[in-house]
């Protein structure tokens, strides 16, 4: 008799540069085992792509069969990045008892851009009291928007307290052009109408775009034979079900940083942490509490706009493996400077072309004196010719001299001038500038050895050669700069560590750390003051680079760096390692002595006596997060509710203003039989 295969639960994740799958056991011991791990180029014109390279990779490496997968989760950036893009479908916002001037308000106008917005009478006060609603002046639009538009965004004045308008709106405008529309209430009960309607906007501009991902990735798994539920992880880390997802796309911003904050909590145990994640070109630093990512209580902001969406509080540093290596100007002991900008390692032109780039380094070690381009080239990201669409005529000119192969500045430019314009071409996506980094000093000294080793030596060699205030070299070997750059990276981490955790306690973070005494304790600075600055809480390490880069981080922060086994696929890992949160809200308002007001979910009742609307309160939150967490993809949900009262004392008796009650509903998703 042939023994069941025991359930495999596959975790992705699509980042900026590289998608990661992990395949996972939960046998094994108490955190389970990767059985498999595998990267692959993210490809951002089909995110299928790079899906199926991953996961076709660890399906390969560990010789399982699809059917054997239980639970298929995932981790995007798509959302977020789409937002920082301005990307998305074109909607119209539906607005009910708004009028023109509150576009202005947090951002909306900007938001909505070219996008129709229809204004309509109606709308309730703080107590769901309704004004006359009327829409006329909608119906008789949507024959037009109907054919122009890919959804429709409806916010309603104090929705969060009555949501009838809205759902009038929504049922108008679904009989009418049967497209997709978000109503406002049904993803935040937060008070704040413009900004409600900032988030709406931007959840119906997604659906679309989070759709075609989910499909495309659907379509994968049933070609591999995979018949497994598939989730999506939320950006405060929450598992939700692709069908939940997709109706609530904008929830999935910051989807990446946060499931990484779950694969740390899983791999290291640890339930207060600092949480601090190395990539190439970033470096993102959270906060773990009591075995949560700690949340930004503002609202998430992507894009440069501040939504009513909870997710993950996220700090981000222009600091990575393949940041920029400059050099202080005019100081006597000039320091190392990193980022913010990325530069392509010279390890990884190298690798790709060869003595294209390794005589030319030659060439400029063989100079009698440093020159000021040297160690630096150009060549074009490869985007589509039409994106060149534009350019000013030096920079058309410059653009054109520059290829596919990398080019030696100095041989490129031959004014200080076209230094600036080449700035703009790196600015606008359309060219890469190849330049020392500290994955060449990593090379340099055999600590990363995936690339072209000659050409970072020949990099670090011709940095060392640059001179410091007295006119003498700054280093005097390549290993020795190397090292120096390598210390300074993890300086620098350590630096940004402690101004998320500054900022976290309320202080302005950035100047707290570069005060002289942070800086002296930081550095252990000898003196009759002895000065030491430490972390409440251990850092954990993650990305790929993260053994190398923090090793000697312990010391600064003045508290442990714990750097997990599969450090470089944590995100993916935590995809799939989460568990299903959601929660649902109720209110109980007194619009006039002795009368109790409950609005829940899509209903208003009134009670003339407190305890049996609290009641009915709780029991209506119970039911509906119930039934929401079968939508988001648990069957076995754990449901805590919780209810806080505002009260004031006239006269020495207790006067009742209003209840908030919610309540959470949390489990592990529910998985394939």
């Amino acid at each position: 008799m042939t023994a069941k295969p025991k359930p495999l639960f596959l975790g992705i994740d699509t980042g900026g540069t590289y998608t990661d799958a992990v395949l996972w056991s939960e046998q094994g011991g108490p955190k389970g085992k990767v059985l498999a791990k595998a990267k692959a180029l993210t490809t951002r014109h089909d995110l299928a792509v790079g899906i199926s390279g991953a996961v076709d990779a660890v399906l390969g490496k560990s010789a399982t069969d699809p059917a054997a997968i239980k639970l298929v989760s995932m981790s995007t950036t798509l959302a977020t990045n789409a937002l920082v893009e301005g990307q998305g479908g074109r909607v119209a916002l539906i607005m009910i008892g708004f009028t023109g001037a509150d576009l202005a308000r947090d951002g909306l106008k900007t938001a909505l851009g070219t996008d129709p917005v229809v204004f309509c009478p109606g709308g309730h006060d703080v107590h769901g009291n309704a004004a006359k609603l009327d829409l006329s002046g909608l119906g008789a639009a949507l024959p037009e928007l109907g054919a122009s538009v890919s959804g429709f965004a409806v916010c309603a004045y104090f929705a969060t307290r009555n949501p009838a308008h809205e759902l009038a709106a929504r049922d108008l405008i679904r009989e009418k052009t049967g497209l997709p529309v978000t109503a406002s209430h049904e993803l935040s009960a937060k008070l704040g109408g413009p900004r409600r309607a900032l988030t709406t906007l931007l959840n119906a501009r997604l659906i679309s775009m989070i759709d075609r991902l989910v499909a495309a990735t659907e379509g994968f798994l049933e070609a591999r034979n995979i018949a497994a539920p598939l989730m999506v992880v939320r950006g405060d880390g929450a598992l939700v079900s692709a069908a939940f997802a997709r109706q609530r796309p904008i929830e999935t911003i910051l989807s990446g940083p946060a499931a990484s904050l779950v694969g740390a909590r899983h791999m290291t145990g640890l339930d207060n942490a600092m949480v601090s994640d190395i990539g190439g070109t970033t470096t993102d630093v959270a906060v773990l509490d009591g075995g949560r990512p700690r949340l930004d209580p503002e609202g998430a902001t992507v894009g440069g706009f501040r939504t009513m969406v909870e997710a993950v509080a996220m700090r981000t540093f222009g600091l990575g493996g393949d940041s920029e290596v400059a050099l202080e100007d005019g100081a006597l002991n000039p320091k190392i400077l990193l980022g913010p900008r990325r530069l392509v390692p010279l390890a990884l032109a190298g690798m790709m072309h060869g003595a294209s780039v390794t005589s030319e380094l030659e060439r400029q070690l063989r100079a009698p004196n440093p020159g000021r381009m040297d160690g630096r080239f150009a060549l074009r990201t490869g985007v589509p010719d039409r994106l060149a669409a534009g350019l000013t005529a030096p920079e058309a000119k410059l653009y054109e001299l520059i290829g596919a192969v990398p080019l030696a500045i100095d041989r490129l430019l031959t004014s200080n001038a076209q230094n600036a314009t080449l700035n703009r071409l790196v600015s606008r996506g359309l060219v890469h500038i190849s330049g020392f980094t500290p994955s060449d000093a990593a090379h340099v000294l055999g600590k990363q050895a995936n690339w072209d080793p000659l050409a970072a030596r020949l990099a670090a060699e011709l940095f060392a050669r640059k001179r410091d205030g007295r006119g003498q070299y700054i280093a005097p070997s390549p290993e020795a700069i190397s090292e120096r750059v390598l210390l300074t990276l993890t300086r620098l981490s350590a630096e940004y560590i402690l101004e998320t955790a500054f900022a976290e306690d309320g202080l302005d973070g950035a100047a707290t750390v570069a005060h002289a005494l942070v800086q002296r304790a930081v550095d252990s600075h000898p003196g009759i003051a002895r000065l030491s600055v430490a972390l409440d809480r251990p850092v954990i390490g993650l990305g790929a680079s993260a053994p190398l880069h923090y090793a000697g981080l312990a010391e600064l922060v003045g508290n442990e760096c714990v750097v997990p086994e599969d450090t470089d696929v944590a995100n993916a890992l935590g995809a799939v390692v989460g568990q299903v949160r959601v929660s649902a809200e109720a209110r109980v308002s007194q619009p006039k002595e002795g009368l109790f007001r409950l609005a829940s979910g899509q209903t208003v009742r009134d009670f003339t006596d407190e305890a049996e609307a609290i009641a009915a309160a709780e029991a209506d939150v119970r039911a509906i997060v119930a039934e929401r967490a079968k939508d988001a993809g648990t069957d076995n949900a754990e449901i805590d509710v919780s209810t806080e009262f505002k009260v004031s004392t006239v006269e020495a008796q207790r006067m009742f203003i209003e209840a908030h009650v919610v309540a959470v509903a949390s489990g592990r998703p529910r998985i394939a039989v």
